[in-house]
C-alpha cells in the first residue's frame, strides 16, 4: 500500500528508509545530506563501499542501523554516478526492482521513499512516481510512504 506523505522522510515511521545518493561516496546535498548528518555510521560504511568500488547504479547499498525496529535498514540507493552529474531516469528505473528484493529479502514490511532522482537530480516527478508506483504494486503487504519533491 502506497501513501504519499509530505514532511521529513527521516520522521517516518517505518522499518527502513532509502536514502538518494551517488557512486562515488559523496553525501554533501538534498536528503544525502539529512542521511549523513542523522545516520553517521551510515555513511562511513557508505564511503568505505564507495572507496571498495561496491556502490554501483541498479544496485541498493543496505546499511544495518542497529536499531531495534524503527530504520533499522537504511537503503542506499544511488540514482546517478557523480554528485556533479545529473540522474537518469534508467539508472532509477534499473534500481527499483533491486529495491523490491531488498525489501523481499530482509522481509521489510514498511519503508520510506523519497523522490528518486527528483530535487538535485534533476528528473521529473511526474515522471518518476509512476515508475515506483509500478515496482511496489507487486508487495501490497509492504506500507510504502512516499514522499513528493518538497
Amino acid at each position: 500500500m502506497i501513501t504519499i506523505r509530505h514532511g521529513n522522510l527521516l520522521d517516518a515511521d517505518t522499518e527502513a528508509l532509502v536514502n538518494a545518493v551517488n557512486t562515488v561516496g559523496v553525501m554533501g546535498k538534498g536528503i544525502a545530506l539529512a542521511f549523513k548528518q542523522a545516520y553517521p555510521a551510515n555513511y562511513a560504511a557508505y564511503r568505505a563501499a564507495c572507496a571498495a568500488r561496491t556502490v554501483r547504479l541498479g544496485q541498493m547499498f543496505v546499511h544495518d542501523s542497529g536499531l531495534p525496529d524503527r530504520h533499522r535498514h537504511v537503503i542506499n540507493f544511488p540514482t546517478k554516478r557523480h554528485w556533479r552529474s545529473p540522474s537518469r531516469l534508467a539508472d532509477v528505473a534499473a534500481g527499483l526492482p533491486d529495491l523490491v528484493r531488498v525489501l523481499r529479502e530482509h522481509r521489510i514490511t514498511s519503508v520510506a521513499v523519497p523522490a528518486l532522482g527528483c530535487g538535485n537530480g534533476g528528473l521529473d516527478w511526474a515522471t518518476v512516481r509512476p515508475l515506483i508506483e509500478a515496482a511496489f504494486a507487486g508487495l501490497p503487504d509492504v506500507r510504502v510512504l512516499l514522499y513528493p519533491p518538497a
